[in-house]
C-alpha cells in the first residue's frame, strides 16, 4: 500500500520529536538505571495534548489509528523504550476505552484524557494464564449498579501511575471459558493492593507492577461494550494497538541500534592506521544487512497499520505478524551493534546494552513471539485463531 501523505501525522511527530529532544532522552539513561517510571515523559506528553492521540476529535483529540501509534512510539523508542511502553499502553487502554465508549465514559474519561489530565493503561496479564491474556482469570460479580472484581494481575505497565486501569474479568453469571469483559477501574478504587515493583531485565522503567482485586467495587457504567466481549474486544481492538504500539517501540530500538552503529563506524579510528572502522569491507557489509533488516521490518509494519487503518479485510497476518517480527529484528540488530561497536557497548549499562536488554522483552510480552506466529499462520490458512 503507498503511504499516503497526512499533515496531522506530520504535526504530531514533529511535536513527539521535540518533546524527544527537550526531554525524553535527557531523562533516558536516568530512567533505564533506576528503574524509574519516566514521569516528566508523560507529563510532557500530557502538556503537549499526545495523551489524546487516540480521543476521537469530537472529545477533544486527535481521532488517530494504528499508522499514528506506531509512528510516534517509534520516535519515542529510539530514545527511551520504557517511554514508548508507558505511553504506547496508556494509547491502547484509550483506544479499548473509545471502541464503544458511552456517553458517560466520553465525559469521564475520554475528555479527561484530550486535556491531558488522565492517564489509563490496560491490566490484562494473569500468572495462571501466563500468555494466553484472552482468558483472564478474575471474576466481576454483578451487585446491584455495581460490579465486585476479583483477581490479580501481573506486570502492568503504568502501574500504581496511572488514572485507570482497563481490567479484562470473566463475565459474570458463571460464563463460559473464554468469555472476556473489560472494566475501568479508578486508581483510587477500594480493594486495590499494589504488588512490590518488578525489576526486570530490560524496559525497566516501565513501572510493572502486579495488582490485587479484592472485592473491588467497579460501576456497571463502567463496563466497556457487553459482558463476554472476548472475541470482539481482543481482535478488533486489544490486539491490533497493542501490537502496533509494541511493533513501533521495537522499530524505534531497532533504529537505535542501526545509528548507534553508524556513529561508532564512522568515528572509531585505530591509531596505528588512521582508519575508521567504516572503512573495513566487512563491517560495511554487516552495516549493510542491518540497514536492510531494519528497512524491511519497518515496511511491514507499515503495511499492517495502513491495511488495519483502511479496514483491509486481509489485515490480521499482517498485524500478528509485525510486533514478532520488529521484536526479532530489534533483537537481532541490538546483538550486532554490540558486535560492531565492541569493547566501548560492552561497559557497564551502555546505551548499545541497553537496547539489547528492552529488546529482549519482545519475545516474552503477551502475545509472544511464538504465539503470534501460529496465529499468523493461521490467518493466512483460514483457520480460526483459537
Amino acid at each position: 500500500m503507498v503511504r499516503l501523505h497526512s499533515p496531522i501525522l506530520d504535526r504530531l511527530a514533529d511535536l513527539t520529536r521535540q518533546i524527544v529532544d527537550d526531554t525524553v532522552l535527557p531523562h533516558a539513561e536516568q530512567v533505564d538505571r533506576d528503574g524509574c517510571w519516566p514521569e516528566q515523559s508523560m507529563r510532557a506528553f500530557a502538556a503537549a495534548g499526545l495523551l489524546g492521540l487516540q480521543v476521537p476529535g469530537i472529545l477533544g483529540g486527535h481521532g488517530q489509528g494504528l499508522h499514528a501509534l506506531c509512528h510516534l512510539t517509534s520516535l519515542i523508542g529510539q530514545a527511551c523504550p520504557s517511554s514508548a511502553l508507558c505511553f504506547g499502553m496508556h494509547c491502547v487502554g484509550t483506544a479499548v476505552i473509545a471502541a464503544k465508549a458511552t456517553e458517560h465514559q466520553r465525559d469521564r474519561y475520554l475528555r479527561e484524557i484530550a486535556a491531558g489530565r488522565h492517564i489509563t493503561t490496560l491490566a490484562l496479564s494473569e500468572s495462571g494464564t501466563g500468555a494466553h491474556f484472552y482468558l483472564p482469570e478474575t471474576t466481576m460479580t454483578a451487585q446491584g449498579d455495581r460490579y465486585l472484581l476479583n483477581g490479580t494481575k501481573q506486570f502492568v505497565t503504568n502501574g500504581g501511575r496511572a488514572d485507570s486501569y482497563v481490567v479484562s474479568t470473566v463475565a459474570s453469571g458463571g460464563a463460559a471459558e473464554g468469555d472476556f469483559s473489560c472494566m475501568i477501574v479508578d486508581a483510587g478504587t477500594p480493594g486495590l493492593t499494589w504488588m512490590a515493583p518488578w525489576h526486570g531485565f530490560g524496559m525497566r522503567g516501565n513501572s510493572s507492577r502486579g495488582l490485587h482485586l479484592t472485592d473491588a467495587p467497579v460501576p456497571v457504567a463502567n463496563l466497556l461494550g457487553t459482558e463476554g466481549d472476548q472475541v470482539w474486544y481482543v481482535f478488533e481492538v486489544v490486539a491490533p494497538y497493542f501490537l502496533m504500539a509494541m511493533a513501533g517501540t521495537y522499530l524505534g530500538i531497532a533504529q537505535a541500534a542501526v545509528d548507534l552503529a553508524g556513529e561508532h563506524l564512522r568515528n572509531r579510528r585505530h591509531s596505528h592506521t588512521g582508519a575508521t572502522l567504516g572503512e573495513l569491507e566487512t563491517m560495511q557489509t554487516r552495516y549493510a544487512a542491518m540497514w536492510v533488516a531494519l528497512h524491511k521490518t519497518r515496511a511491514l509494519v507499515l503495511e499492517a497499520a495502513q491495511r488495519g487503518d483502511a479496514g483491509d479485510p486481509e489485515a490480521l497476518p499482517f498485524i500478528l505478524a509485525c510486533k514478532a517480527d520488529a521484536g526479532e529484528t530489534a533483537v537481532a540488530l541490538a546483538n550486532e551493534a554490540m558486535t560492531i561497536c565492541g569493547g566501548a557497548a560492552y561497559r557497564d549499562n551502555s546505551r548499545v546494552a541497553q537496547l539489547l536488554r528492552d529488546a529482549r522483552a519482545s519475545h516474552v510480552m503477551s502475545p509472544t513471539t511464538d504465539m503470534l506466529r501460529i496465529w499468523t499462520g493461521r490467518a493466512l490458512l483460514g483457520m480460526p485463531l483459537l
